[in-house]
Order: structure tokens, then C-alpha cells, then sequence
């Protein structure tokens, strides 16, 4: 049997740059060698493009840095010593066939899950996994996402947006939202730029973090309660995997170093919850998932509010954390799919409809 030609593509200019590395070489581990012909394609933080042994390469080079946010430096790639031969993004398509079965990109936030790779790929004929470049794009920007949800009837905070450079009045934004106050990057992963406010001084300086990250930043209404996630997978009939609690230890929220350090977060799968709300947060995870054109695989985040009993949606995944440990492989395993079984059926789920 014919093996799988596939392109994994990882790195990139973004703040989870480091995250992807992680994902990709544990993706890497658990694919089976016999079914698939893996071919490694690294970018880089200064945007290089670095296919097969120099992709291979750069990432055994920085993986002892990815443990830390920003660990990888600038200008690693200098450090290769893979000779380039045919290299770059000519390896990656010769205008009438594609080299590779399918794409798989473990990337996350700008240039990777933003959308902009999706189009890239699409016009160099590259089929791939996960969301198109206009769900991508829409997922990215956390108030558009919330417009679409908020269409089909989930429930969202109140919010507020704020752009680069033009005025805004605190106390007109505290008067609408109350403490305590979210501040988030329109555009970012990871909880990257990410704060929450209970003074007026924490508001401004939270404000002018999250500028760093993205032109536009979304305040909203602190929601007290319980933070659940759920994976959907599929296409033609997308089901939600088991819900899981997310119990943040070292935070106080879900925020990076919670995310991705050891002992950061308890997650709780199956989640202890109410066979009703638990079929509730599901049926609101397809919801969006369908409501965005969503492929393949997504992740949906919500809050269920202490107060009134009702889930929140927070904001969707479409490119979701792909180590062994990460969210959705560990509601996989509670479906029943080890690892590797759940990167097959993804690509498998993929092929079948870049095929129609």
C-alpha cells in the first residue's frame, strides 16, 4: 500500500512559535512511519521557509528552546548546516502537481491560523487539513467570531472594541462593562497579550499590552463561572468529543503559562457536568463549527456563568493544540482514539474531502 506523502508545516512569525515546534515534533512521534512519507517544512521567525533536512534540522536545533515563550531566537536558522539544494516554497509545488497527499499545519495565531497560509496553499494547489482561509480569517478575530455566534444564538459577553491609536474614555468603558474587566488581543492565540482588570489603572496598562499584540482590542464583561472546552470533528455530520473543565492552578485564568506549563491546569475529561448542559455546550460547539464553514477539526471555548447556569461562548480554535497532552487528543482519548489514532482519522477525514 501506497504511503501518504505529508507536509508538515510548523513555526512561523508568530508568539507561538514555540508551541508549534512542541506540537509538530510530538504530532511527528505518533504518526505511523509505514503509512506516511513525512516531510517536514519549518518557517521560520524571520518568515524563511525551510524544507526537509533543513526543516528537520531546525526544529531537533530549537526544540530545547520551545519550553519558554520567545525561547527560539531571531536569526536560528543561521545555525543550520543542511545544504539548501532545492529549498523553499519551489519544493512545495512545481505548478502542476502536488508533491504531497495533504498539508498538515501545527501552527497557531498570525500567518499560520490567521487564514493567510490557507490561501497561500490553496494557490499553489496544495490540498490541507483544518479550516478554509475565510473560517481561519473569521476565527482569528475574536468580536467577528462572536457576531456570527452571537447569529445563531449562542450567548457572549458584552464587549467593546478599541482601535490603534484612537481616544477612548475608561470611565465611559467602566460604566458599560464593570469590573472586573477582559482585555484581549482581537488577534492572538494562546492568551497572548490577554489580561483581566479590576482597577482603572490595570485597565489602561492592560489596554496598552494587548496593543502590542494586535490593531484592535476587544474589553469584555467579566463572566464569573466555570471555563469548559469541546473539540468537533468531522464534516458532513461534525460531532462534539466529551466536554472538558479547565481548572487553571498557577492563574487566574486560562492564560499561557497555564496553558503550556507542567502543573499550570487540572483538565477534567469527561467534565462533571449535568448530562443537559454538558448536550448544551456541545450542540452550541457544532453550532459555530457549522456556522463558520469549519473543517475537518475545531475547538469551541465557553464559560458557564455561576449566575445564571448558562454557557458563554468564548471563542473557537480552528488550528487547536496538537501535543499528546493538549485538550482535544485528551477528549479524543476519552472517545476512544489514542493519539495516533485521532491524527489518522483527522488526516484521513481531510484527504477524503480535498478528494470531492
Amino acid at each position: 500500500m501506497r504511503k501518504i506523502k505529508l507536509a508538515i508545516i510548523f513555526g512561523g512569525k508568530s508568539q507561538e512559535h514555540e508551541i508549534s515546534l512542541k506540537s509538530s515534533q510530538e504530532v511527528t512521534n505518533a504518526l505511523d512511519k509505514e503509512k506516511y512519507d513525512i516531510t517536514l517544512v519549518a518557517i521560520t521567525k524571520e518568515g524563511r521557509w525551510l524544507v526537509g533536512e533543513k526543516g528537520q534540522e531546525y526544529l531537533q536545533l530549537n526544540l530545547p528552546n520551545a519550553e519558554i515563550e520567545g525561547g527560539v531566537a531571531i536569526e536560528q536558522s543561521q545555525a543550520l548546516t543542511s545544504s539548501d539544494g532545492e529549498n523553499g516554497l519551489s519544493k512545495l509545488s512545481d505548478g502542476e502537481k502536488s508533491p504531497f497527499d495533504i498539508v498538515l499545519p501545527i501552527g497557531h495565531g498570525s500567518f499560520l491560523e490567521d487564514g493567510k497560509l490557507q490561501g497561500m496553499l490553496e494557490m499553489l494547489g496544495l490540498p490541507y487539513v483544518f479550516s478554509g482561509t475565510l473560517a481561519s480569517a473569521l476565527a482569528m478575530n475574536k468580536q467577528k467570531t462572536k457576531l456570527v455566534a452571537k447569529s445563531v444564538g449562542l450567548k457572549v459577553a458584552k464587549e467593546i472594541v478599541l482601535k490603534k491609536g484612537k481616544k477612548y474614555f475608561e470611565k465611559k468603558i467602566i460604566a458599560k462593562l464593570d469590573f472586573p474587566i477582559v482585555i484581549k488581543p482581537i488577534e492572538s492565540g494562546s492568551s497572548v497579550g490577554m489580561s483581566i482588570a479590576k482597577s482603572e489603572e490595570a485597565l489602561i496598562a492592560g489596554i496598552e499590552k494587548a496593543f502590542e499584540y494586535s490593531e484592535e482590542v476587544m474589553l469584555e464583561q467579566f463572566i464569573a463561572g466555570r471555563e469548559f472546552t469541546v473539540a468537533v470533528l468531522g464534516n458532513k455530520k461534525p460531532k462534539a468529543l466529551p466536554v472538558i473543565e479547565i481548572i487553571p492552578k498557577t492563574s487566574e485564568f486560562f492564560d499561557y503559562a497555564a496553558k503550556y506549563q507542567a502543573g499550570g491546569s487540572e483538565e477534567i475529561c469527561p467534565a462533571d457536568l449535568p448530562e443537559k448542559i454538558s448536550k448544551k455546550i456541545q450542540k452550541d460547539a457544532v453550532k459555530i463549527f457549522q456556522a463558520l464553514d469549519c473543517k475537518d477539526l475545531a475547538r469551541a471555548d465557553f464559560i458557564l456563568s455561576a449566575k445564571d447556569a448558562r454557557p458563554y461562548f468564548l471563542e473557537i480554535n480552528t488550528i487547536p493544540g496538537m501535543t499528546s497532552a493538549s485538550l482535544v487528543p485528551k477528549a479524543a482519548k476519552a472517545a476512544g482514539l489514542n493519539f495516533s489514532q485521532f491524527l489518522d482519522r483527522l488526516i484521513k477525514e481531510a484527504i477524503l474531502r480535498n478528494k470531492k
